[in-house]
């Protein structure tokens, strides 16, 4: 499956980068069917299907940066750059007005 990866700095450090990201999965999990997240320490993993396709990826955060990472199935590689600025967007949006993609 084709990648996509995603970096946004913030200043926020790593605990409160990590309590509201957690706080958006209930939004995450409206917009897509059958998400199905985990916390492993700093590293969300997650899985979901989403207009009928599989998504896996993880979420990363550092104590000035989060990485998306997603396993994107074939049929949104024609897509993928929107994809991307949509991610970086919310996780502006998340981290705040200080995050910056990276």
């Amino acid at each position: 499956m084709p990648k996509l990866s995603v970096e946004v700095a913030h200043t926020l450090g790593r605990q409160e980068a990590i309590r509201r990201l957690d706080g958006q999965l209930g939004r995450a999990r409206a917009a897509a069917s059958d998400l199905q997240t985990e916390w492993h320490d700093n590293v969300l993993s997650f899985h979901a299907e989403a207009l009928g396709a599989k998504i896996a990826g993880s979420v990363t955060v550092e104590d000035s940066a989060v990485r998306v990472a997603v396993d994107l199935p074939l049929v949104a590689m024609m897509i993928k750059g929107l994809i991307a600025e949509r991610v970086r967007q919310e996780l502006s949006g998340v981290l705040g007005e200080n995050a910056t993609p990276i």
